[in-house]
Order: C-alpha cells, then structure tokens, then sequence
C-alpha cells in the first residue's frame, strides 16, 4: 500500500484500515494546523485507490473498520466516494464501519440525497472539526466557515443519517477570547447535536502561522489550569443528551470520558479536582498531536 507523508486518523481509528482517498487537506489554510502544510492537495485517482484497497484484501484475513484518509475526504466527487463504498462491501463484506473526516465546505457542496446515498452505501460516520463556536476565533484562524454553516452542516449529516463526530480545540481562544470561545463551542456544540464530541488542547508547531501571532504578543497561550477552567465552562454551556464526550487526545492534560448530559457534574467535578491541585495533570513533554 502506497501512503503519501504523515498520515493522521482519530485516536478511535487507531485498529482501521486507513487508505488515502485524498491527499492533503482541501482547506489547509487554519493558522493552528502543522498537519498537511508539506502537502498539495489533490483527489487520488480511481486506479491508485482500488490498488491500495486490493493489496489490503490480499495482506489482512480480516478488516472491521477502514478509515477514509486524508483530511476531509467527503470533498471527493460523490461518484468516487459510491464507487469506493461500493468496492468496501464487495471485497469487504465482514467491515461494520467506514469514517472519514469531512469540511462543513464538503458536506455543505453535497446534496442531501447523495449524503444519504453514501449512507446507504456504508458510510457510518464522519469526523468534523468545529474547533470553536466563536466566529471571532474560527475567523481569526482563518478556519474557512462560521459557527453558522457547522450548524447547518451538522444538520445535514443528521438528516442523511450519518453519525457525526465533533472535535474542539481547548486554547484556541487565547487569554483574549478564553471565555467566548468556551461559551459559544458549548453552545454551538449543543446545537449541532453530536453523537460524539472530543477536545483537543491547542498545541504550537513550529512554521504554523500563529506561531508569529504568539511570537508578536497578538496571541497569548493559556496555561494548563486555565485550559481546564475554559473546558469547565464549555461543558456549563453544553446540552447533548445522549453525546459521549471525550478528552483522550495526546494533547490534553486530562482525561475526561462521560455520556452526556448524566455525566456532565462528574466531569466538571474532576475539572475542579484537577484546578485544586488534588489531580495528576499531563506534563509537557508527553503531550503530542
């Protein structure tokens, strides 16, 4: 199988067959984002994509879970992406699951009929970055759409009946908008309605366009008791019944793993135990993206 530079997956695809559908990202533009600035993006040929999905049949008896790589790979043309689906159920047949990671551009450029012809066809789930409810912030980090269209992106998803995986990202805000950026994502997240919502903590690699922001002034990292206060106030703000939340992510410096909105107290419980001093927090050389 042919892979092109560093390839990423949600930490729950850690055990799935990952094959690139797409090489880079379609947005690549975000001022937080290291992952895909070395590569141009571009939509692998058919051909490349069923010799990596036929080398896979031949190397592994049995595939459970695959993984649609790389970032946001709904972009595809919804022919490609039937075909895919199509070749995954035939060769195969013993696969309960096929994710990818999606924009609110590429979910928003698709039609409700083909979404959930994709559905029909094995798409379980997609993994979307909202990254921050605040419209300030997702401008200010140039992530290409507002809190607007990730609602009505999740809305989409929903009606084709797709499972839907949020991420957010704890700092994003800075010291500036800390507690904006905690109120909207709590708030936008509860509209978007996720069956799953992970955080991420925000983490600078070096060449990434905030880099100069932090380096300038313009942006101020928050430290970690600050991280955990901001993540205390988005889940006061969060109403998702039925939504597993997550904190799992190698970048974070707690653990957090509840159902809302029954866990919600817990959770905030174990952020203020975590404030006090009385839990053990991630040190700073373990952390990674």
């Amino acid at each position: 199988m042919k892979y092109e530079g560093i390839v990423y997956r949600p930490p729950s695809e850690a055990y799935s067959l990952i094959v690139q559908v797409t090489i880079g990202c379609s947005q690549n533009h975000c001022a937080f984002c290291s992952m895909y600035k070395t590569k141009q993006f571009r939509i692998r040929s058919t051909d490349e994509i069923i010799d990596d999905f036929m080398e896979a049949r031949e190397m592994y008896p049995k595939i459970e879970k695959i993984f649609l790589a790389d970032g946001d790979a709904l972009i595809c043309p919804v022919q490609d992406l039937e075909m895919i689906l199509k070749l995954i159920r035939k060769k195969f047949p013993e696969c309960r699951q096929v994710t990818c990671y999606a924009s609110p551009k590429s979910i928003l450029l698709k039609k409700t009929d083909e979404l959930k012809r994709l559905c029909q066809l094995g798409l379980s789930m997609v993994y979307m970055g909202l990254e921050s409810g605040s419209d300030k912030v997702l401008e200010y980090m140039k992530k290409g759409a507002d809190s607007k269209e990730m609602i009505k992106a999740a809305e989409k998803i929903h009606n084709a009946g797709i499972r839907l995986s949020v991420t957010a990202i704890s700092g994003l805000g800075g010291k500036k908008w800390w507690k904006e950026h905690a109120v909207e994502t709590g708030k936008v997240l509860s509209e978007m309605k996720p069956e799953y919502a992970g955080l991420l903590t925000l983490m600078i690699e070096e060449g990434v366009p905030l880099e100069q922001e932090i380096k300038s002034g313009r942006f101020q990292l928050m430290n970690p008791y600050e991280i955990l206060i901001e993540t205390r106030e988005m889940l006061e703000h969060m109403d998702c019944p039925g939504c597993i939340f997550r904190s799992n992510h190698a970048s974070n410096y707690i653990s957090l793993r509840g159902t809302l909105n029954k866990d919600k107290e817990k959770l905030i419980k174990q952020l203020d135990q975590a404030v006090s001093g009385s839990a053990h927090l991630k040190s700073e050389w373990m952390r990674m993206l």
